[in-house]
């Protein structure tokens, strides 16, 4: 029988959360990493790490940077790629697996407290997210997230249409795709959602903005920018493209800059993250923008 339906049937879960597992390592057979296509023999020792009942997490080798970090928060540098919080087929290989192996305090706030998790970011998206090392930092920080005192910024590669003015809100609801359930999209009786936008730089075909967000739905700057048919570069998902950038492998949005006050009363935060070197490789190969220019600081 197949390694990961054998490790499917061992702890009872499907047969893709199974692959995730022996994928990431966190089920092996005989002491050694396996494939999932691996067949296995009679007297074979398999073992498993995953999901404990109590909501506590299997430490893993979870890639991602520090790019500060005190007593009461840290903020990550995320790349793309890297699921924040397990889901289906994502148990062992999160970001939120990495983070309580190297900060084992994490484990105590569960899923109620998203494990730190002050925000998310999508998986194809890369930059910074806070994540809170205390309850009180953790319900400081989220209150600012409400109040709109935490200020996001994203550098977005848009595809379409031409942006004729130098900034603009897009403002619309936000629910479930009632056609494609997988999906986002702009529903008439969603969530109320609210995207900031300027124009950075532009090129025939291509605009650079820099984002903003007064809400943080799931997916909001893609659906939104897809919404008024401006779609990300290489965000298949709401129709864009990588056309002239086959080089691409993932969607052109990241996470720049994030900025609030210190949860324990201190000096204001503000940490910035360089493209990372795939994002700057496609406005490498755009050569000199035809409006605007590139900041220095990307």
């Amino acid at each position: 029988m197949r390694f990961d339906r054998v490790v499917a049937r061992l702890v009872s879960v499907s047969r893709s959360e199974a692959r995730s597992l022996v994928e990431s390592g966190a089920a092996t057979l005989d002491g050694r990493r396996a494939s999932p296509s691996a067949r296995v023999a009679a007297r074979s020792h398999i073992t498993v790490s995953a999901q404990r009942d109590d909501g506590a997490l299997v430490a893993s080798d979870v890639p991602f940077e520090v790019v500060h970090e005190d007593e009461s928060f840290v903020v990550i540098d995320k790349p793309a790629g890297v699921v924040v919080h397990p889901g289906a087929g994502h148990v062992s290989d999160t970001l939120v697996n990495g983070l309580v192996g190297r900060y084992p305090e994490l484990r105590d706030f569960g899923k109620e407290k998203s494990w730190g998790l002050v925000h998310r970011l999508d998986r194809d998206t890369s930059g910074l997210l806070a994540v809170a090392r205390s309850v009180t930092a953790h319900a400081s920080l989220q209150g600012q997230l409400r109040r709109r005192t935490m200020v996001r910024t994203y550098l977005a590669l848009a595809g379409g249409r031409e942006f004729d003015n130098a900034t603009g809100t897009i403002e619309a609801p936000i629910a479930r795709d009632p056609a494609r359930p997988t999906r986002m999209a702009v529903v008439q009786d969603g969530r109320p959602s609210r995207t900031h936008y300027a124009k950075v730089a532009a090129w025939p075909g291509n605009t650079l903005l820099r984002v903003t967000l007064d809400t943080g739905r799931t997916h909001q700057i893609r659906v939104h920018l897809s919404a008024i048919s401006a779609a990300l570069i290489g965000d298949h998902t709401y129709g864009g493209d990588t056309a002239g950038h086959p080089q691409l492998k993932r969607v052109w949005l990241h996470a720049s800059r994030l900025s609030f006050g210190h949860p324990d009363g201190g000096s204001d935060v503000s940490v910035a993250s360089a493209l990372p070197i795939e994002l700057r490789a496609v406005l490498d190969a755009l050569g000199t923008p035809s409006v605007g220019e590139l900041p220095s600081d990307l």
